[in-house]
């Protein structure tokens, strides 16, 4: 389990946040994400997504929010291992090997060399990296690079996951892989927030959801409860759930077509 005894989960709250102040792009948000749950941030290109990621880590100019530890006032985004940030666009070092990366990483939490070396070796034969690990990943390929960050933010073994886009570039061993992984991460207590634009694998994925439009909270919970607010059929799809939102909030269907793979953008 994750390190805490207390630990219970985490609770965002937003106020405002945006890039310039009297301007906010997101209002009014709340949500939680408790033990072992992964939660689905979905919405439309343009919903305020990525400024929610964006400033639960603290990269906003403009916001008035929190992040904090469900009974743990004093844990937050500042403690080394509170969390983990896996962006859709990998972010590398030019100069530094995939070992040196893992490294880096490792030293952040003043990790034992031993433990180290046996979470580091697991990792990358894990995502089919060992055998570059001593190479540049700024000259890898999208996927590779992708799975390089998944190595990193495993490694740390944070109480909260924010994942953006997972599934971009990976190949279907990887997403495998990546979901194992995940799971395993669940099982030790951790909490996971996604955001992925493929409906039909949030839902599948996904404990809960949180659907953004237009910068405020649209509807949120389990399968159950977003057909109840949504006021779809018993047996709707969280695509069919997200079309209804969407022409009720805007009176028009601006969704993606059933043909579009169930893409929300």
């Amino acid at each position: 389990m994750v390190s805490s005894a207390a630990w219970a989960g985490v609770q965002a709250v937003i106020e405002e946040a945006g890039y310039e102040p009297g301007k906010p792009v997101v209002r009014d948000v709340r949500f939680d994400i408790r033990p072992g749950e992964r939660v689905g941030l979905l919405g439309p290109n343009g919903a305020g997504k990525s400024t929610i990621m964006k400033g639960l880590l603290g990269q906003l100019p403009h916001w008035k929010g929190s992040l904090t530890a469900i009974g743990e006032p004093d844990a937050g985004v500042e403690d080394p291992d509170f969390l983990a940030y896996i962006p859709e666009q990998p972010i590398l070092y030019e100069r530094l090997s995939l070992w040196e990366h893992l490294a880096l990483a490792a030293a952040s939490l003043d990790m034992p060399e031993d433990k180290f070396r046996e979470k580091a070796e697991r990792l990358l034969k894990r995502f089919r990296l060992y055998d570059v690990r001593h190479h540049y990943p700024v000259k890898f390929s999208k996927g590779m690079q992708q799975k390089a960050m998944l190595s990193v933010g495993f490694l740390l073994e944070p109480r909260l996951y924010l994942v953006d886009e997972p599934f971009i570039g990976l190949d279907p061993g990887a997403v495998m892989e990546l979901l194992d992984a995940l799971d395993e991460e669940r099982e030790r207590g951790a909490a996971v927030l996604l955001t992925t634009h493929v409906l039909d694998t949030a839902e599948r994925l996904c404990d809960r959801f949180v659907l953004i439009m237009d910068g405020r909270l649209a509807a949120s919970g389990t399968m159950e409860d977003i057909r109840e607010q949504t006021g779809s059929a018993a047996d709707a799809r969280l695509f069919d759930c997200f079309r209804k939102l969407t022409e009720t909030l805007n009176g028009t269907n601006t969704a993606q077509t059933p043909e579009t793979g169930g893409r929300a953008e």
